[in-house]
């Protein structure tokens, strides 16, 4: 592994998910201990695909402390729970069901509802959440799309400009659908932010979102700066080749 400030390069992708699998048990430890309680938001796609299927397995499942941890979820496709694009469904089938944490502590996007009143819903459950304070989750996990989008923050979007803590529905034209997504002050609000990046396809992307001048409407993930917390990237090295 090589690190460059807030970078961290794994030889591979199995090394990185296993890194950031003892990444979240050490941030679940040391949140328990410290409020009682361990709040993270998780991210789709194949790389926490393999990520959960590591938690859910002896014996870093026997180290999470389940019962005192609360799942939320950055964004979500607006198709039903039991589609597999669904992410809560993914998680659910890999994760969930393979662990005891109580089905109260798990918060999906209402997909059941029209995109705009999924994301009322869930902006309110959020807020309930957190109980009129700071709406600061533990660990946020994010991924990088190949044009630079994370969550649900797509190039050109309206929610690109979107300055209030909350919650939003977006159409994604690429994908000819709906999404559901935390906006970018929400999520700049969290402790620990954590991109995982893999996949050459993904290394023009990286370099262009840390390196290139600042400019969100192409490069929707040069939003995801933390207010007062800590922001890293785990990095396979094919994602890294330009950095």
């Amino acid at each position: 592994m090589k690190t460059e400030d807030h970078v961290k390069v794994f030889s591979s992708t199995d090394e990185l998910v296993l890194a950031t699998a003892n990444y979240i048990i050490s941030q679940a430890t040391k949140a328990v201990q410290e409020r009682g309680r361990f709040v993270i938001s998780l991210s789709g796609g194949e790389t926490p695909k393999q990520l959960f299927a590591a938690l859910a397995k002896a014996p870093l499942r026997d180290q999470m402390p389940w019962g005192k941890t609360f799942f939320f979820w950055g964004d979500e496709r607006c198709v039903p729970l039991t589609d597999e694009r669904n992410n809560a469904h993914q998680a659910k089938l890999i994760l969930f069901d393979q662990v005891n944490a109580p089905a109260s502590n798990i918060h999906r996007i209402p997909v059941d509802l029209s995109p705009e009143n999924a994301a009322i819903a869930y902006e309110k459950e959020v807020a309930d959440f957190f109980g009129g304070a700071k709406q600061q989750f533990d660990l946020m996990l994010l991924g990088l799309g190949e044009n630079a989008h994370t969550a649900s923050l797509f190039p050109g979007t309206p929610v690109i400009h979107e300055k209030l803590v909350g919650v939003r529905s977006v159409f994604v034209k690429e994908d000819n659908m709906y999404r559901v997504t935390m906006t970018a002050p929400l999520i700049n609000l969290s402790r620990n932010i954590l991109f995982l990046v893999t996949g050459i396809k993904k290394a023009a992307t990286l370099r262009n979102v840390l390196k290139a001048p600042y400019d969100p409407d192409k490069f929707p993930a040069q939003l995801i700066k933390p207010v007062d917390g800590e922001l890293q990237w785990f990095t396979a090295s094919n994602a890294a080749l330009l950095l």
